[in-house]
């Protein structure tokens, strides 16, 4: 019988500047899988907790003072020398500048425009969390009417909004097809990705950027469905997160976080409740979801989300 391998605790830092680029370092000559490009981190220390180990990594292998990170993914990633498992942390906030301190070299990268490579293999997915933006829009024509929606939807995206859920479960079919059709043409003419609620072929038929899954709807499948490029999936608790997970899903959303009038007989989650929910560290950004604005993202971050979805807060 083989002997089963221990695994390697390790924290990375995902420094992200003014500019909403992260940085990114080389492995030095001597280290395995020298020359690919990481995010920069360290081993656990006996009895270090994975937030005290990257202050101490960061400071000794780039000369930088950590004032402000949050944790944010968990990833597990078996190499043919070892299984590591990452928690990787926003680091938003730091003193000093970086200079490598061990021989790499660093550089600044812009989420989407990758211009490195070739990156450590554990690290490879993290970078495809990062071109989520941190608001994620759920769409609202039964609250206000198609065309005073569709007006709104094109401030917002004149605002920049870059995701969204198109969610009607009020419209037939072919309405809820023609509806696609006009939004496809506004969003993707604005840089927005357009996911389709629970509609994974008709996501394919007409070209969305994937599908946004009920956890009902989650729950059915046995595996990622083929031909999307986007998956999110809507979760409410610790199992239903490890649905999500079962379907290598690119997001989650949790809650509801705070009352709602769309789920009045329903008792939120409260901040407490959706940090124990995603307190277990998952592979895939988490987006608080219900009774939110754009000013709970900070509260958000704070209780292990990546940011919030807003389904009324979008459209005021």
């Amino acid at each position: 019988m083989a002997e089963a391998r221990s695994v390697v605790h390790v924290a990375a830092g995902i420094l992200i500047d003014a500019e909403g680029r992260f940085l990114l370092a080389s492995r030095p000559a001597g280290k395995a899988y020298a020359g690919y490009w990481e995010f920069p981190g360290g081993k656990l220390e006996a009895g270090e907790s994975g937030h005290a180990a990257l202050v101490r990594e960061l400071h000794e292998e780039m000369g930088i003072i950590v004032t402000d990170a949050t944790p944010w993914v968990v990833q597990t990633f078996t190499y043919p020398h070892a299984t590591v498992r990452l928690q990787f942390f926003l680091v938003t906030g730091w003193q000093g500048e970086p200079h490598p301190r061990e021989g790499q070299s660093f550089d600044w990268q812009t989420p989407g425009a990758l211009t490195r490579s070739p990156i450590l293999p554990a690290n490879g997915p993290i970078l495809r969390g990062l071109a989520l933006p941190p608001q994620l829009a759920l769409s609202n024509v039964a609250g206000l009417g198609e065309a005073e929606w569709l007006a709104r939807l094109d401030v917002a995206l004149a605002g920049g909004l870059r995701m969204l859920v198109l969610r009607e479960p009020q419209l037939n079919a072919a309405h809820y097809t023609a509806l696609v059709t006009q939004v496809l043409v506004r969003a993707q003419a604005a840089g927005c990705r357009v996911l389709l609620h629970d509609a994974i072929e008709l996501a394919r038929d007409l070209g969305a950027d994937g599908v946004h899954l009920s956890a009902c709807t989650a729950a059915q499948l046995q595996r990622r469905p083929d031909g999307l490029h986007w998956l999110g999936v809507s979760a409410h608790n610790r199992e239903e997160l490890t649905t999500a997970q079962r379907l290598a899903a690119d997001y989650a959303t949790v809650g509801h976080v705070l009352p709602t009038t769309s789920h009045p007989d329903q008792p939120p989650l409260g901040w407490a409740g959706f940090a124990e929910a995603v307190g277990a560290g998952w592979p895939f950004p988490i987006y608080a979801i219900g009774g939110l604005t754009n000013h709970d993202m900070a509260r958000a971050r704070q209780h292990g989300g990546y940011g919030v979805a807003q389904l009324s807060g979008a459209w005021h």
